[in-house]
């Protein structure tokens, strides 16, 4: 994947967004708080994944730089927000509240540090607040990282937090080309198949702070991740992955 030079800045937070009008507004004023805690010159990028509220809107208000990736997906929206990106550090984390923007120190420093190339959040070191995960979501996460980690020979036991950071370098190593949650996947398997350092950390996952219906769809969802698991091939990715802007 290639990104095109754009002026440098040390961090962006990418925060993929489908009506989230009551939410990203916090998230977006934590994240920024916690660049200005360490003056780190930095971003937040909301995605905008074709909103229909105020979420936009209300992004920008709070200081976000938003785009629009108006095609659904989750994995559409995340590549949109890299392609966009302008930071050194791409986090990665979603616009519900659900995890900490104000405390980003365990996904951020250790590869400002270079101490690897990519940070993933396992919830089940870190902790999941009672009502923020449904038990058979719980299960199905425990499942599919365990055959993820057998697949794609790495030792992460949290295939699908929402909350993890690459390096601009490492990224634009990797061809990415799934649209839905899969791409939680498919970022880690890829990273595996080109070597890139990995280093997973306790991330808390809360429950969110205003009533919603969530948008996870446990069936639909585990079942494109293990359809991606088991179609993956090492050798066959290298030749038929399209670029980041599919």
């Amino acid at each position: 994947m290639r990104i095109k030079e754009k002026e440098g800045l040390d961090l962006t937070v990418v925060m993929p967004c489908l009506n989230e009008e009551q939410t990203v507004g916090h998230c977006v004023d934590a994240a920024l708080q916690f660049m200005n805690k360490y003056k780190i010159a930095g971003e937040v990028l909301v995605v905008d994944n074709g909103s229909w509220d105020n979420s936009s809107k209300v992004a920008a208000r709070h200081g976000a730089r938003v785009i629009s990736e108006p095609r659904r997906g989750y994995g559409r929206a995340i590549r949109t927000g890299i392609a966009g990106s302008k930071g050194r550090i791409i986090v990665i984390g979603d616009a519900d509240t659900t995890y900490d923007f104000l405390h980003l120190e365990n996904i951020y420093l250790p590869i400002a540090k270079r101490h690897c190339d990519m940070v993933i959040g396992n919830r089940y070191a870190g902790g999941i607040e009672r009502g923020a995960m449904p038990p058979l979501h719980k299960l199905g996460v425990r499942f599919l990282s365990y055959l993820g980690r057998k697949r794609f020979g790495v030792s992460i036991y949290d295939f699908h937090c929402g909350l993890r950071a690459i390096s601009r370098s490492a990224v634009e190593r990797l061809r990415l080309h799934t649209v839905g949650m899969e791409f939680a996947t498919e970022l880690i398997a890829e990273a595996a198949r080109e070597k890139i350092r990995m280093k997973q950390v306790p991330v808390r996952l809360r429950k969110c702070k205003f009533a919603r219906k969530s948008k996870l769809r446990t069936i639909r969802d585990g079942v494109r991740h293990l359809r991606y698991i088991t179609n993956w091939n090492n050798a066959d990715s290298i030749k038929n992955r399209g670029r980041i802007y599919g």
